[in-house]
Order: C-alpha cells, then structure tokens, then sequence
C-alpha cells in the first residue's frame, strides 16, 4: 500500500489472475484485469497519457476543452483526467453505446454529444474533428495517437514481463478498438519476450483485420467511409467500423501472429461464466477477449502460458443485451424461498413506506417557521433526504427547471430537537395529509408526489407557477410518472 498524491497516481499495476475453472486443464490461462483502474477501464492509461503528452508538447493549453470520439471507456478516462487537471471535456459518442456510459461521463463532469447510430464510428469521429475545428477544443486523436501506444509499452507491456519474470509466456490475446492496446503491449512484448505470439481477436461477423482487405483512406491518410468487412457487433468498444491508424501499423509492423474470430453470443456467455464460476466481473469486450483465449487454449500446446486483456468492468453493460436475461424482480424460485419463512414478505401486511406523525397540538412557534418558509419561496417541497418519491419529484423539477426550496425535515439541521417531527405535525394538521412528500406553490397546498404529477400532466401546475411568477421550462415535455422508481412500476405502486 501507498499514499498516492491524486487519483491519477493509481492508474496500472493491475493483477493477472488464473483461470482455474474454464480453461482446459493442460495450459495455464491467466487475465489482466484491466477494471482495477480506478476508472475502471484500460483505458485510463491512454487518457493520461495522451494529455500528459499534449501538455508537454504544447498542444493543449491550460483552461482548454477537451474533445474524443469515443465509445465510453476513452471518455471516461478521459473525464476522470481532465476533472483532475481542470480542463472541460466534450465526448462524441454513437447513440447505440450504453446508457450507463453516458451517465457516468455526465457525473464526472463531461459534455456528452450524440451521433445517429447509422453513422457508425466514422461519423462520430467526424463530429468531434467539426466541433474541435469550430470551437477549438484539443482533439485527442485516440485512433492514430502514438501516445496512446507508447504508454501500453511502457507500462502494460513492462508489467506483464515483470509478473513472468523467469517463465515463458507462450500468448498474449487482446482485442482492438484504437489499437493501442494491440500495438503497445505487442511492440513491449516483441523486445521483451520474442517467443510470445501475439493474437488479436475481432467479432467474427466484422472482420476488418480477417477479410486481409485493406482499410479505405482519403489523400490525407484518415479512413475514408466504413470498411467493406463491417458488421454490426455485439462488442461495445471493439472493432470500429474502420481500421485505426494505430492498428494498421501494429499489423505492418508484423506485431500480429494471428487473428481470431469471436462470436457475440460465445463473448456473452463467457463475460457471465466469469462472473458466477471465477468471480470476475467484466464486460462484453473481456468477455469476447476470452472466447478468443479460450479457442488458442483449445489448440495450445501442454503447458502453455496464455495471457489475456480483461479491458473493464460489467457496471458500464447493465443497459445492453449482457444483462438481457438478468432480472430485477425475483423469480419463482426466489418467490417460493421467501415464502418459506412467515416474515417480510410481499404477499402479506407491509409495513407504511414512511414513518407519519401523529396528529397532535403543535407549537405555535413551528407554526410561525412553516408560514415564514412558505411566504419566503415560492415553491417549496417538505422532503425526505432518501425518501424515493422525494426525489421522483426533484427529478420533474430539474427536468422542467424549476427553482425550488427543499426543507428536508431528516437532514442533520431539522434533527435537532426533533425539528423535522415538530414540522411534520403542523404539516399534519394544515392538509390533513401525514405522507411526505408535500408541495406547495405561493403558499397553496398542492399535495404529495403523485398529486404533484397529476398537476403537471393537466396543465395546473404550469397555471400556478405562472401566478406566483416563477420561471419554468414552459417547453418540457414528459410524462412524470415515468419518474418514479422502478420498483413501484412493477409493483403497480401509486
């Protein structure tokens, strides 16, 4: 262990580990498990590098925005650098990359900008070089950046020969997206340990590297149109619909010793038999990376030392077809084991979802407080800080930029002297209504979440905010009770 001086200071040194239950038994598989970047991805290597090396050349100028097409992995390294470093982010991203990827770049900070799904990798790649040139953002240029590469040999490549030390590592498999990882780890490998054959794994319904025809270019050598061998494929972050400039010189350099073709539904099945029978949790992308390790291990000879790249974690897929079969509610078999047991269970009495008060003389005092907060704010909610349908309402009141005053009557403030209980009994005993949460505009009741939401879809809400002179987003346009939690949908919950 370490005292580290920031965030980017524990990026590498990520574990290789033993496949000890699906690999054959005469070969000694291993993964490099790339989710132990604090971002979660290999890509955090590249994103520091590329804006190390930026800043050192002169490139990048401080306070200057950041733009990369990118699938999600680059952004959200790349996002995790620059909130870092203090330098804005724009992300160009394909529309058909998981939701989770959007969101996670969002929270850290990023702009995220979205390309018809139609326009493939090559469109988005097009965008971010038009907003770079508009607006004179850096471009990172993560498909022909040889940064991008020269931190694999560096460091991935460095790694991998220090942990095999005094043994043969026989193959090295990994899939391609930019081709850094490919071209730097190979190139690091080929000066360190030259007996190591290198593999490079592709979908097998869009071999771009396996068809052997070359990558279509413009005069100035950037990839003219989608390559001829391109198909949609179930890997997210593999294969683009063109073949990188980092990748076409890893293959010229003869750093490829062979190619394999990986099916989408072999890649999904191994990602989830990692998960439940060797406890690794990966991605689609890792998961297709060792089918493909899976396949060389079939042919390999006794003994055989294989290493393979495990690029990320599962947590960024929960939106695509890799947890299609996983659901949220329990099935029967789960059903029947709670049912098992006579308590806390959903087919019996359930307890109140939030603790009321009881109707009783309230403090003329806390009267007076309630009142001064209703005529100081023209909107106010009286919320619960984890209360789920407090927040489906602040959710619609982001959504329809509403300005708003939340008295969280569980907050350490309203603890004191149980202040928050004292207001839940004037509010008691003004509406009538013990729920929470409860909404008022210019002072007037309007009622709890679903209340509010019923409000909002007839028009009265906006009559009232109107009246009182708040400013809204008179243009939002969205159904609120899509708002509340998951569970209560399938619950049917009101």
């Amino acid at each position: 262990m370490a005292l580290y001086g920031n965030v980017l200071d524990t990026i590498g040194n990520t574990p290789i580990i033993k496949i000890n239950k699906l690999a054959p038994k005469h070969v000694n598989l291993y993964v490099k498990v790339e989710a132990r970047n604090p971002m979660g991805s290999v890509k955090d290597r590249m994103a520091r590098a590329v804006i190390e090396a930026a800043e050192g050349s002169g490139d990048l100028k401080p306070g200057q925005t950041v733009i990369e097409a990118t699938s999600g992995n680059t952004g959200i390294g790349l996002a995790m650098v620059c909130a870092q470093k203090g330098y804005p982010l724009v992300v160009v991203m394909a529309e058909n990359f998981s939701i989770e990827r959007r969101k996670m770049l969002r929270f850290l900070g990023a702009r995220v900008v979205l390309t018809p799904a139609a326009d493939k990798g090559s469109g988005m790649l097009a965008k971010a070089e038009e907003l770079a040139q508009a607006h004179g953002y850096y471009l990172c240029r993560q498909f022909d950046n040889e940064a991008n590469a020269d931190v694999h040999t560096s460091t991935t490549a460095a790694e991998i020969l220090t942990d095999f030390a005094g043994q043969t590592l026989h193959y090295f498999v990994t899939g391609f997206g930019t081709g850094g990882t490919l071209k730097g780890v190979a190139r690091g490998l080929r000066a360190g340990s030259p007996e190591t054959r290198i593999i490079a794994a592709e979908p097998d319904n869009a071999q771009v590297l396996g068809s052997g025809t070359p990558q279509p270019r413009d005069g100035a050598g950037k990839p003219k149109g989608s390559h001829p061998g391109f198909r949609p494929h179930l890997m997210q972050g593999w294969s683009p619909d063109f073949i990188s400039g980092l990748t076409e010189s890893a293959v010229a350099a003869g750093y490829v010793d062979g190619i394999e073709p990986v099916s989408g539904e072999f890649a999904m099945t191994c990602a989830r038999r990692l998960a439940r029978e060797e406890g690794i949790f990966v991605g689609t992308s890792s998961g297709a990376t060792l089918a493909a390790a899976l396949a060389i291990a079939e042919r390999a000879a006794e003994g055989s030392n294989i290493v393979c790249m495990l690029p990320d974690t599962a947590e960024r897929y929960l939106s695509t077809p890799l947890f299609a079969d996983i659901e949220a509610e329990m099935n029967d078999a789960e059903q029947s084991l709670s049912r098992s047991t006579p308590g806390y269970r959903f087919d019996g009495a359930q307890p109140a979802l939030v603790a009321t008060p009881q109707l009783a003389q309230t403090d003329p005092a806390i009267e007076r407080r309630v009142t001064e907060i209703l005529k100081n704010n023209a909107v106010v909610m009286f919320s619960l800080e984890w209360c789920e349908f407090c927040w489906s309402v602040r959710k619609l009141f982001a959504r329809a930029g509403i300005h708003y005053e939340s008295v969280d009557l569980d907050s350490v403030a309203y603890q004191q002297g149980d202040l928050g209980g004292r207001i839940r009994s004037v509010l008691a005993n003004r509406t009538g209504q013990v729920t929470i949460p409860q909404i008022f505009i210019g002072a007037e009741h309007i009622g709890g979440c679903t209340e509010t939401f019923d409000e909002f879809k007839q028009g009265r809400l906006h009559e009232r905010l109107e009246a009182a002179g708040e400013e809204f987003d008179r243009d939002c346009r969205i159904d609120p009770y899509t708002l509340l939690p998951s569970w209560l949908h399938t619950r049917n919950v009101a």
